[in-house]
């Protein structure tokens, strides 16, 4: 039997991110194999055996790897357009756009998205994908096996539609399926890839897209479909006031007691957004143990509002971080919404107090693998957790005279990453991918997108 292979780290200050947040200014990291075997202060032991790498990381702070709970990878190829519309508007605006989309945009897009995530501290990302265009390919398979070459551990969570304009709904009608094809396609796509392994690169949620795309019918029948097959829920909840317009009209309820009575509320379910929640739908937020996956620049961007996170946290919500789709949140990098949700946080009721600079950084960690029913894998630095972390660069001119390394990486600069491990093994070394080419992400991005917008422009 081969011997473990170890990686120490040494001289990096260090935030666990565990249940008491113990940190050290500085201190070691020993990982074997896909596991950390042991971390503390000071020096790394003595006598470790088959050490294969030894990093001064000097300078540097380590943290877990980044979170990432919701997204749509997809987007990349539509950034920067519909730029001063709400919502509903920015949605009407590019769905005739993504309705057109195939294989190799998905999978191009993908790679840019995942690429831009990896490279700023992302280690897990979950992809909302819901647009399913008749004749359009493998889009699940080309997302797998995006985030699967990039080395990124990804939750797919797919996403169907089945109301569409002929029913009252937003998407172009040849962009939706029927009910029977959405379940069995999903159902399919679970069988495929979703693997339960403590160490596994990736699972599969069942996540039909929103109240205004979906039937009441296949909001119920994915819930028991998901249980069925035993993974996790997700979907788009509480995003905007037109929502909440929307369900009183249609259902005669808010978003969250229609979500309740079609069993979309649990611990096995995380929503995207939450923006408008009263009292009552907090409550029923933390009684059921559903999560949420706070989206800051998106729902700046998309003028959504200001999300009640404190008050989630108050009463025991799971909230992790999500980029969302970066045609509502351009930059496409999670760090950025570590700062982004303290500053957008403390403009609500709870001002100073509404967020600290180290539950911002557990929202983006620990946070976000409790919401993708992980934390005991991921999101925190502990031995025997699969290694994946991150080492910023602290001491250069962006940061260096910032005393605590943590504010440093919230309210500072985008910091560096110097090195970037999923499973123990390095994925970005000194800011650069090192399981794929950029340059060539970026020129095949291009490429499809200006392939999707001569398509849409021919209609």
């Amino acid at each position: 039997m081969e011997a473990v292979r170890r990686t120490v780290i040494e001289n990096c200050a260090i935030a666990t991110v565990d249940a008491e947040d113990t940190e050290h200014a500085s201190g070691y990291l020993v990982l074997a194999g896909r596991r950390i075997e042991s971390l503390g202060g000071g020096r790394a032991p003595e006598g470790l055996e088959n050490v294969v790498h030894r990093i001064d990381a000097t300078g540097h702070l380590a943290t877990p790897g980044l979170v990432n709970t919701h997204h749509h990878f997809y987007q990349w190829l539509t950034r920067g357009l519909a730029t001063d519309r709400n919502l509903f508007d920015w949605l009407v605006a590019l769905y005739p756009a993504w309705a057109r989309l195939d294989e190799p945009m998905v999978h191009a897009a993908a790679r840019g998205s995942l690429a831009m995530m990896a490279r700023g501290g992302v280690t897990t990302a979950a992809d909302h994908h819901y647009v399913f265009p008749r004749g359009s390919g493998d889009l699940s398979g080309a997302l797998v096996h995006a985030a699967r070459d990039l080395g990124v551990r990804f939750t797919l969570a797919r996403g169907s539609m089945d109301r569409g304009e002929k029913d009252g709904g937003l998407p172009p009608d040849f962009a939706v399926e029927t009910i029977e094809d959405a379940l069995a396609a999903t159902e399919e796509t679970v069988r495929q890839h979703h693997d339960t392994s403590f160490d596994a690169m990736t699972r599969v949620a069942v996540a039909p897209c929103s109240p205004f795309s979906v039937s009441t019918e296949l909001m119920r029948r994915s819930a028991e479909l998901a249980r069925g097959l035993g993974v996790r829920l997700h979907t788009h909840g509480s995003e905007t006031v037109e929502e909440e317009k929307f369900c009183h009209e249609r259902f005669g309820m808010g978003p969250t007691d229609y979500f309740e009575s079609t069993g979309w509320l649990g611990e096995d379910v995380w929503m995207a957004h939450c923006v408008h929640l009263d009292d009552s739908d907090i409550a029923a937020l933390a009684r059921t143990g559903t999560g949420v996956a706070h989206c800051p620049s998106s729902n700046a961007r998309l003028a959504a509002g200001i999300a009640r996170v404190p008050d989630l946290l108050a009463a025991g919500v799971p909230v992790g971080l999500g980029v969302d789709g970066t045609a509502s949140n351009e930059s496409g990098e999670l760090h950025t919404e570590l700062r982004n949700a303290l500053l957008v946080a403390r403009l609500g009721p709870h001002r100073e107090t509404a967020l600290t600079v180290r539950r911002a950084l557990r929202l983006g960690t620990h946070g976000g693998a409790r919401v993708l029913g992980r934390e005991a894998e991921i999101g925190s630095l502990e031995p025997g957790k699969l290694a994946d972390l991150v080492l910023w660069r602290m001491d250069t001119l962006a940061h260096a005279s910032i005393a605590d390394p943590v504010a440093a990486l919230v309210l500072g600069a985008p910091a560096p990453v110097t090195a970037s491990f999923v499973n123990g093994r390095r994925i970005v070394e000194d800011g650069r991918l090192r399981t794929a080419d950029e340059d060539e992400i970026a020129r095949t991005t291009r490429a499809q997108a200006r392939r999707l917008a001569e398509i849409t422009a021919r209609g």
